[in-house]
């Protein structure tokens, strides 16, 4: 998969791992991936997946954290979060909202699948462990949407690394390295 790494997603990751800031840093990251991924969602079906789209990120996150602690890169974290938001859509047919093709689900399972083996996560069931008690609540799926998907914010030819675009655009294979000076107040939700 394509993802994009700046400091940004660093101070996030400080944010998450430094009590006191959690919860907020948590919160704004959950409010910023349902606002973007509403935003590439179905007008006509957005308001009703909010929900469970908050939801879901919100038990994402548990999972970047896990994955973190159990020596993934930064950018691997993430990455396998956001595999799991797009086995959660596959699965509601918003192929819309996918990052990658269809025909790549098995490729991106197959590298994380240590992680998501270990956790109980499945294409079928993306949070495995991570999914909250009561279970996420419901929002209606578009099924006929996987009979020809189209999938107007995906790349595909990434399944077989985490490959990241820099803030000067260039791209590099397995992330980048933490920078040295790295500031949880500009993480998501805590700088506002």
């Amino acid at each position: 998969m394509k993802l994009r790494q700046n400091a940004r997603h660093f101070a996030s990751r400080k944010a998450l791992e430094t009590p006191g800031v959690r919860s907020v840093a948590k919160s704004g990251l959950v409010r910023l991936h349902t606002r973007v991924f509403l935003g590439k969602a179905d007008p006509d079906h957005a308001d009703e997946r909010e929900a469970h789209l908050d939801a879901l990120f919100d038990a994402t996150v548990d999972a970047y954290l896990r994955a973190l602690q159990d020596g993934y890169s930064e950018a691997e974290a993430r990455e396998i979060t956001h595999i799991q938001a797009n086995f959660d859509f596959y699965n509601h047919g918003w192929t819309e909202m996918m990052e990658f093709p269809t025909d790549e689900l098995e490729a991106h399972y197959d590298r994380y699948r240590e992680f998501f083996e270990t956790w109980d996560v499945t294409i079928d069931d993306p949070l495995g462990q991570f999914a909250p008690p009561e279970g996420l609540p419901e929002a209606p799926s578009t099924p006929e949407n996987l009979e020809d998907p189209e999938h107007p914010h995906a790349e595909g030819g990434f399944a077989d690394d985490v490959y990241v675009e820099t803030e000067d655009g260039d791209l590099v294979v397995g992330g980048q390295e933490e920078p040295a000076d790295v500031d949880a107040d500009e993480a998501v939700g805590v700088d506002e």
